[in-house]
């Protein structure tokens, strides 16, 4: 087996475009995937300051990996990286040490949160709550929403002009079905690498990995000898995104692409949505946009009796 550019011995067969790839060329491959995402749908401006949203998983190392090569080509170009602590233990720990070991190796300044300093909880704290009070909501709901509203809040402090997000090609097809299987036809037509519109008081987010296959991402990872997450969060296996994974894991193994032809269907679909307007206000609660009287994340912590 013999890679596609270079003739050398390869090591990466992709199942969906039927290319061979040594490391090198494919480590190529997906930087020019990257670089041609934010090309396409001019994701950053020359002087934009970009916050990337880090874990110190294997998508936010490469994301801040690639965009940290393109980005020293624009040198008006501040880079940035975020990185919100839910403070579940014994599962972030590493994530904090190593975001910190490769910002520093990158040159990018990090800023660390957690929910605790920004809602007054952990996560594991939250969650305990929640089920004490049989709210039905699992663990899952409440990080996703409040990493979003911790993320809004840090870069408007910051001053960041867009935010950079790992979701990766697998990301992007499970939140295409998990908006369909809910029904929540808005959500669906608003998905996109970056907003259909831009809304005040919320700061743009990105997704420059969009395009690019999660099996793909860990490979880069692996080819550049990033240290990866031995133990997963332990609420991971409770949402509805990981049915959703299985399910469209064993469908790509049998009809390979069906993971881009689902993304594809929703840009498509996002195309046709510039008719629907959203109207912003501001939560009575806490002052940050929404486009409902409270916001979700103050709804949520309302329904736990936990508002600060």
């Amino acid at each position: 087996m013999q890679c596609i550019r270079c003739g050398e011995k390869a090591v990466y067969h992709s199942p969906y475009s039927g290319h061979n790839f040594c490391a090198k060329c494919f480590l190529k491959s997906v930087d020019h995937r990257v670089k041609t995402t934010i090309n396409k749908y001019k994701l950053f401006d020359a002087k934009d300051r970009i916050l990337i949203a880090i874990s110190g998983g294997k998508d936010s190392q490469v994301l801040a990996t690639i965009l940290a090569k393109i980005e020293k080509k624009f040198p008006d170009v501040a880079l940035m990286a975020l990185l919100i602590d839910e403070g579940v233990p014994g599962y972030r720990d590493f994530g904090v040490r190593r975001s910190k070991e490769l910002c520093e190796e990158l040159g990018i300044p990090l800023t660390v949160t957690s929910f605790k300093e920004l809602f007054g909880y952990s996560l594991p704290e939250i969650a305990s709550i929640a089920e004490r009070k049989r709210v039905m909501l699992g663990a899952c709901t409440f990080c996703g929403i409040l990493r979003r509203r911790a993320m809004n809040i840090e870069a408007k402090e910051l001053n960041a002009t867009k935010v950079a997000t790992g979701h990766n090609l697998d990301d992007e097809a499970q939140t295409v079905l998990m908006n369909l299987l809910r029904g929540d036809a808005l959500r669906l037509l608003r998905l996109g690498p970056k907003p259909v519109e831009e809304l005040p008081g919320f700061v743009p987010r990105v997704k420059p990995l969009r395009y690019v296959p999660e099996k793909e991402v860990t490979l880069y990872a692996y080819f550049k000898g990033y240290p990866l997450y031995e133990v997963e969060c332990p609420y991971v296996r409770t949402s509805m995104r990981d049915e959703i994974r299985f399910i469209l894991n064993e469908m790509e193994k049998r009809h390979p692409g069906i993971k881009y032809a689902i993304v594809r269907a929703a840009d498509k679909l996002s195309t046709m949505s510039t008719s629907f307007k959203v109207r912003i206000s501001t939560c009575r609660y806490c002052g940050e946009p929404t486009s409902r009287n409270i916001c979700r994340a103050c709804e949520l912590l309302e329904t736990l009796g936990v508002m600060g």
